[in-house]
């Protein structure tokens, strides 16, 4: 361990959690400053650790500062789920800079002190830019993970009838959920064992060349599970469009709701719906 080392090691004492909280911290709840004194003694720690392990400043990526980074990234998923900002969140790493700032100050050698001051100065740095990319890391993870969970939700499939199945498209269909739907609603028709499937796609606002490719995809992938297909919601102004881009909807049953593609679904299957005298 060399002398920077060793200096910046002894800056590292156990009161430094406390004051780094105090600078950092602003107005907490009892609870929220403990839990935030546990990281920020962790981080010290781990700190420590990689200055003992031979840890140079300048190479934060390094094997000795491992702990320090698990613990970043603790943090910053804890960040995340509190609501703050990636600002919010280097900004609290940054502000160990005052109470290591003022331990130099403190020291008996002002020659030595300043030039401490730029590797505590350029440690910190790096730990708040290691911050902020864990905390992206960590956001870009939930968003990913929101957006599996609404496109999940907004594909549901539908169990109408005995042997009928229905999966009410709403919003914009792309590759990835066209990939969603057709794998889930496989899973479905397997499951129950069904003949039909309606795909309703009233609550898709435009079609164009593309979403027709992805509805004729699903529907050749559920005839070859051996089941057939009907499209609902087909308004006036869709008509009107696939008519223009002169897209082939042959052989494919089509209707204007969910309610007529229903009526169809069961005369395919062999039920007849009749209405009882009061």
């Amino acid at each position: 361990m060399n002398q920077d080392a060793r200096a910046l090691l002894a800056l590292l004492g156990p009161n430094v959690a406390k004051e780094w909280i105090q600078e950092g911290g602003g107005t907490l709840t009892e609870g929220a400053r403990r839990a935030m004194e546990a990281e920020a003694a962790e981080l010290v720690q781990g700190l420590r650790s990689g200055f003992e392990e031979g840890g140079e400043v300048g190479a934060f990526e390094a094997r000795p500062w491992a702990a320090a980074r698990e613990t970043l990234e603790a943090l910053s998923r804890s960040r995340v789920a509190q609501g703050q900002t990636a600002a919010e969140t280097s900004a609290f790493v940054l502000s160990l800079k005052r109470p290591l700032f003022s331990a130099l100050q403190r020291s008996a050698d002002p020659a030595a002190a300043m030039a401490h001051m730029w590797s505590v100065s350029l440690l910190v740095d790096k730990m708040a830019q290691w911050t902020v990319s864990a905390y992206q890391r960590t956001r870009e993870e939930v968003i990913q993970r929101q957006q599996q969970e609404l496109l999940e939700l907004s594909t549901p499939v539908i169990k109408l009838w005995e042997g009928v199945l229905a999966v009410p498209m709403i919003g914009t269909l792309d590759s990835a959920r066209t990939q969603l739907v057709m794998e889930t609603l496989l899973q479905r028709i397997v499951e129950a064992g069904a003949h039909l499937a309606i795909i309703d796609i009233t609550g898709v606002p435009t079609v164009d060349t593309l979403v027709a490719q992805h509805l004729l995809k699903t529907v050749s992938a559920i005839r070859l599970m051996g089941a057939e297909c009907i499209i609902s919601g087909i308004r006036p102004q869709i008509a009107q469009t696939i008519v223009h881009l002169g897209i082939d909807l042959q052989g494919i049953a089509t209707k204007s709701s969910l309610a007529d593609a229903l009526a169809l679904a069961l005369q395919q299957t062999g039920y007849r719906i009749s209405r009882t005298d009061q």
